[in-house]
């Protein structure tokens, strides 16, 4: 016969054989875990209560974002005068600025809140989005040699600034690899032109090369809306025209203002409003160094042809002066002789007369007639007072200048 039985399981220590542990009421708070050998350990758990969900402003978040979409981490190579005049446009807009040079400019870098790197291979692996060559005309192909390219991403884009535009154009696309975007510009103003704001002044600039994605036209827009922005009229041509315009706007404008400052003119008590220009165009190209004048004559194919103009029309000019002298001294002397012997036949002194008294007597008695008349007009009274103070005036050579000056009488 089987038997039965109830089991009746053993009553556990809670101290020693409990799982949990009652959780405490205060915070933080901890619980330990006894596996079977009874070895415990304690784990400490942190518990952070929130009141109320906090709002999220996806406004301000959007905003931000574009803001930030519209920086450019730009590198400027070549940190002299007119790279620093860009560098300070630049810093304001809130672009993160590098830069490079053969000087030194740490400290002026400083002040302008650019970072400033001596070693080219440093400034690349800062991977810039944008390579700015403010270098001179007659160093850019050494700078381009010094840049280690294989540091920078593929699709860096390079702009020059360069006063001339075919000669980087094609320097640029011989000594880049395909990968690199490439802008050619010209800011048609400086540190003494642009000293009041760049508003209403060219800039000039070709799409040379860039590439097709999306992110690539959009960087190639962000850089040129920095000159939009400052109010530049923004002038969208092949490299060949502007060459063959700066010729005659700016290699002109350079060689007229340092043959001024040769010539040391200077500021005048009568000073007109032509030679208030010609003051004005020494001041703003004195500044400029004399390699940018070089670069505009060695590096423009046009240039050459201008100056030869230039000289041509200086010698014309100077024939024109001498000719018509000669013609005014020939004429003198050929032509004195007879005015001299019809002076003398016009007021021949009367043989019957001494000393000139017939000529005497009638320019006495001129004076007396003209002496009466203005007795005569004197007697009119004060109401012609006025009238007094009118002249007649006769204008001999009525010309434009004559005309200008009979309207505002």
């Amino acid at each position: 016969m089987l038997g039965v039985s109830t089991f009746q399981p053993p009553q556990l220590n809670p101290s020693s054989h409990s799982t949990f542990r009652r959780l405490k009421p205060h915070f933080p708070f901890s619980f330990s875990l006894s596996p079977t050998n009874g070895a415990s350990y304690h784990r400490p758990l942190r518990i952070h209560a929130i009141d109320a969900a906090q709002l999220f402003d996806y406004e301000s978040k959007v905003a931000q974002q574009f803001h930030d979409a519209q920086k450019l981490k730009i590198a400027v190579v070549g940190f002299g005068n007119f790279g620093q005049f860009l560098a300070r446009t630049l810093v304001n807009q809130g672009h993160t600025v590098l830069a490079h040079s053969r000087s030194d400019y740490t400290k002026v870098a400083r002040e302008l809140g650019v970072t400033f790197f001596r070693n080219p291979h440093d400034l690349c692996e800062e991977h810039p989005e944008v390579i700015l060559l403010c270098s001179s005309i007659i160093s850019t192909q050494h700078v381009l040699l010094t840049l280690p390219l294989q540091r920078l991403k593929r699709s860096t884009l390079f702009v020059d600034v360069l006063s001339v535009k075919e000669f980087p154009k094609n320097l640029l696309l011989e000594m880049l690899p395909s990968d690199f975007d490439i802008l050619c510009s010209h800011p048609m103003f400086g540190p003494e032109s642009a000293s009041r704001g760049w508003s209403g002044l060219p800039f000039v600039f070709e799409k040379v090369r860039i590439g097709n994605e999306e992110p690539r036209i959009a960087r190639c827009e962000k850089f040129l809306h920095v000159f939009a922005r400052e109010g530049c009229r923004m002038v969208e041509m092949s490299c060949a025209d502007h060459d063959r315009f700066a010729a005659g706007s700016q290699f002109i404008t350079h060689t007229v203002g340092r043959i001024l400052e040769m010539l040391t003119v200077e500021s005048t008590p009568i000073n007109t409003k032509g030679y208030e220009s010609l003051l004005n165009l020494v001041e703003n190209t004195c500044g400029d160094s004399f390699d940018l004048y070089y670069g505009l004559f060695m590096f423009n194919k046009n240039s050459l042809e201008m100056l030869e103009r230039l000289d041509f029309a200086f010698e014309d000019l100077r024939k024109q002066l001498i000719g018509r002298l000669h013609g005014v001294v020939r004429k003198q002397l050929f032509e004195n002789a007879g005015k001299v012997q019809c002076f003398q036949d016009t007021y021949a002194v009367p043989q019957d007369v001494q000393n000139g008294s017939a000529l005497v007597l009638s320019s006495k008695d001129q004076r007396s007639c003209d002496v009466a008349k203005i007795d005569k007009y004197k007697s009119n009274g004060s109401s012609q007072s006025d009238d007094n103070l009118k002249l007649k005036i006769a204008i001999v050579g009525f010309g434009n200048f004559g005309i200008r000056g009979f309207l505002f009488q």
